[in-house]
């Protein structure tokens, strides 16, 4: 529990990156492997990650992130994006994504009832269910910036840009929507003293 406490001490929202230091490729593959075994609802697994590494690219996308300096700062820039058509209800990749458990067709048939009952009010309003897909992506990217922490490497995450302007950057396919962006690397400024509220403000028993 220490180790993991201590992590959640380092880490931070760097704001700046030394732009001298890479992440080495075992440590951030090992990043992205944390994405990938994250939770997701009904083990959907929603999130669909780009890395960006052209510096056009990022030049680009910096403009329409309200200039942020760890767009282009950053070793590496991960934008959390959401493939919303195919986890509707009438998907096949729902089944499939059922079908992997190995469970007898029976019982995949009723966890897609399950399923489509769950979310049959939510994917009438693509709002909503943008709104349902990020939320699975914030999960994995939690779990991101702690487990990169316990190595030592920063992370930002990135809530400030024009969605439909880095949408059209990125020339997205139809369904598919940016959530979240975040930015890994290293420290080149003093951490700022952690703020927190007191647990006692935060919880209630009853």
């Amino acid at each position: 529990m220490s180790q993991f406490l201590d992590a959640m001490k380092f880490r931070h929202a760097c704001k700046r990156f030394d732009t001298t230091k890479a992440i080495p490729t075992e440590q951030f593959e090992s990043i992205l492997e944390v994405c990938r075994t994250s939770p997701s609802s009904f083990g959907m697994e929603p999130w669909r990650l780009i890395v960006v590494r052209s510096e056009k690219l990022r030049k680009a996308l910096k403009s329409s992130c309200w200039n942020q300096n760890q767009i282009t700062e950053a070793s590496e820039l991960v934008i959390f994006t959401t493939d919303n058509d195919t986890v509707r209800s009438d998907s096949p990749y729902v089944r499939k994504m059922f079908e992997r458990r190995g469970m007898p067709p029976e019982m995949v048939d009723m966890y897609m009832g399950v399923y489509k009952n769950y979310l049959a009010p939510i994917e009438e309003d693509e709002i909503l269910l943008e709104n349902w897909t990020a939320k699975q992506c914030y999960i994995a990217l939690a779990n991101a910036m702690t487990y990169a922490a316990t190595l030592e490497i920063d992370s930002c995450p990135i809530e400030g840009f024009d969605k439909e302007e880095v949408e059209a950057i990125l020339d997205l396919e139809y369904g598919h929507s940016v959530a979240v962006i975040c930015a890994f690397g290293y420290r080149i400024d003093p951490q700022s003293a952690q703020m927190r509220l007191p647990l006692t403000s935060i919880v209630e028993y009853k």
